[in-house]
């Protein structure tokens, strides 16, 4: 191989696949949305992590930047309009523009629909689907500005699949699968790509609770059901399906839903 052909081919394996691009990750200081942070910082983007404190963003930003990557956090409530618009306004005006919205920012509550009353309802409809049309409105001038953008929402295995005891939560990111779908349809003339990971069981945080003997029942039958026999993915794992959709090789996927879930749909 002639030395110039190697050093083209060293510099292609090597290249960042989000290089100077901003990205938005809400609900960025934990779990799916850290690694999906940390990830997009690595791939080469400057990234806004965006959450209710200013501090639980901060060991996040702290670990990009040891890391040599670019990050800052944001506060805000990403069920509440205002603030929504007040902080793509901020992220806009500190780094100079956008290209990458993932709305990740949600909450899980498993209730009977006895037991489910309006504030729960609205709780759970606000953060995980009102939230992020309203952060798809704010954001898309700005994508639309730099003729291209991605979008990408988190809805889950319980937006395509029904769930006991969750209809909230089944409503909410199901309506997340759609709304996609419709703004693809707005916005793909613009140049923007909008698309949804629905992730499987992933070991985080807020699952940890699982790994109690009181939760064994529900991981083998996790492990059971899933083709590869394993109860919990990574959220790295589910940050790598992110860079993908986030990245220009993904330029003509619009509307899709990506399983991130080892097979737990396919039956």
């Amino acid at each position: 191989m002639k030395a110039s052909a190697k050093l083209v081919l060293d510099e292609a394996c090597g290249a960042m696949r989000l290089r100077d691009r901003v990205a938005i990750v809400t609900g960025g200081s934990k779990g799916i949305g850290a690694a999906i942070s940390r990830r997009f910082a690595q791939e080469g983007a400057a990234v806004a992590i965006v959450s209710r404190s200013i501090e639980a963003g901060a060991a996040v930003v702290d670990a990009i930047r040891d890391a040599g990557g670019h990050a800052a956090a944001f506060e805000a409530d990403c069920s509440c309009i205002a603030d929504i618009r007040e902080v793509v306004r901020s992220i806009v005006e500190v780094f100079g523009g956008l290209d990458i919205v993932v709305s990740n920012a949600g909450v899980h509550r498993g209730v009977p629909i006895e037991e489910t009353t309006e504030k729960i309802w609205d709780e759970v409809l606000d953060l995980n689907l009102k939230g992020p049309f309203f952060l798809a409105q704010a954001a898309a001038p700005h994508l639309r500005r730099r003729g291209r953008g991605k979008m990408i929402f988190i809805s889950s295995v319980a937006g395509v699949r029904a769930f006991a005891d969750r209809p909230a939560y089944c409503a909410a990111k199901a309506g997340l699968v759609n709304l996609a779908k419709a703004l693809a349809v707005d916005l793909a003339r613009c140049g923007i790509n909008v698309n949804v990971i629905a992730p499987g069981s992933v070991a985080t945080p807020a699952t940890a609770h699982l790994l109690e003997p009181e939760g064994q029942a529900y991981v083998q039958s996790k492990r059971d059901r899933t083709p590869t026999g394993r109860a919990f993915l990574t959220a790295e794992e589910v940050a790598a399906a992110a860079v993908f959709l986030a990245s220009d090789d993904a330029s003509a996927v619009h509307g899709d839903v990506m399983m991130v879930d080892d097979g737990w749909c396919t039956w």
